[in-house]
């Protein structure tokens, strides 16, 4: 939906996962979206040298999040926002729902 004014797909992934979730890392983003990872790391990479996102290292992994010191962040994310609105209810739930610790066991679901 984004594609067209953020110029990618995976661009459009990552700025909506990171909505979404908070904060995540790219092989985790890659296999959300079943893609590869490649491409998300490199607009990760490119996003960071921007200004957009930011990083911080928790033991081996590089954890993204949106910065929000950017000077445009309020308007971005009202405009991830209103995209999230139209993309289909499985792919928003998913999204939405963010389970990073496993179940007690016997809870019912």
């Amino acid at each position: 939906m984004l594609e067209p004014i953020v110029g990618s797909a995976s661009s459009e992934r990552v700025m909506m996962f990171l909505l979404a979730r908070g904060e995540g890392y790219a092989r985790e983003i890659a296999r959300f979206f079943a893609t590869d990872l490649d491409p998300i790391q490199k607009q990760l990479a490119k996003l960071e040298a921007g200004g957009v996102l930011v990083s911080r290292v928790a033991g081996r992994t590089r954890l993204f999040s949106l910065n929000p010191r950017y000077p445009m962040i309020d308007e971005l994310r009202a405009l991830l926002e209103k995209a999230l609105q139209f993309y289909p209810d499985d792919v928003r739930e998913r999204l939405l729902m963010n389970r990073r610790r496993p179940r007690r066991r016997g809870k019912p679901l």
